[in-house]
């Protein structure tokens, strides 16, 4: 009879929750993430460890640029559930964009948490290119003091070749303009475009033209083909 009774107790309660999460699930895909995020937070009183309402409020922190916040939900999401790949990269990805909006001295004080973040992510998910990708930048932007290594960025980009060539020969010319090596930059990203005939491949080699070889030529002609 107890047992009875408490099931007609939750059951109303689950009911609720699950019709105010769609309403909240509705909310951010048309973009209200204000108005989601109050939903969210109400579900997640009554189901405090409910994956996909605690991601939810991740992605709305993201979108809200509110890093510290956004990090406290993908740790709990990466604690939650230790095997996924991607909660490990997007609480990275919090610490990293928080990073950026402080002083150095304290910025470096997340460096270590990045770090684990990112490796543990290609740990679990070995052709992951975004955490590759925020490694190689991670190592470029570091004093060597502080841990800083053209040659660990240089490890990063080879791995990316292995599964995405596109993204190795980007990487690589991002490591060679980091450095000021403009002509050898020039060739990555060529072949990068020669590859890949798509957007990005196409912007990286223009700015190039355009900023670092200060060559409007080359980069009005690239435009003109890549338009055609």
């Amino acid at each position: 009879m107890r047992k009875l009774l408490l099931f007609f107790l939750l059951v109303p309660i689950c009911l609720w929750a699950q019709s105010t999460f769609d309403k909240a699930e509705k909310l951010y895909h048309n973009k209200k993430y204000d108005e989601a995020e109050i939903l969210f937070e109400t579900v997640l009183k009554t189901k405090p460890s409910d994956i996909k309402t605690i991601e939810y409020l991740g992605e709305i922190m993201a979108h809200q640029k509110k890093w510290v916040k956004g990090a406290e939900y993908f740790k709990k999401l990466k604690e939650l559930k230790p095997t996924e790949a991607d909660y490990f990269f997007k609480y990275g990805g919090c610490l990293a964009m928080r990073a950026m909006e402080i002083n150095k001295i304290k910025a470096l004080t997340l460096v270590d948490d990045m770090k684990e973040a990112f490796e543990k992510t290609i740990q679990l998910d070995p052709k992951h290119i975004q955490a590759r990708w925020a490694l190689i930048e991670l190592y470029l932007q570091l004093p060597g003091i502080f841990g800083g290594s053209e040659s660990k960025a240089i490890s990063y980009s080879n791995e990316l070749s292995q599964f995405s060539p596109v993204d190795g020969y980007l990487s690589k010319g991002r490591i060679d303009e980091y450095f000021k090596r403009y002509t050898l930059a020039e060739k990555n990203y060529l072949k990068a475009n020669e590859i890949g005939k798509s957007k990005v491949t196409f912007q990286k080699l223009y700015n190039l033209y355009l900023n670092k070889l200060k060559d409007p030529k080359k980069a009005q002609e690239l435009k003109r083909k890549f338009e055609a």
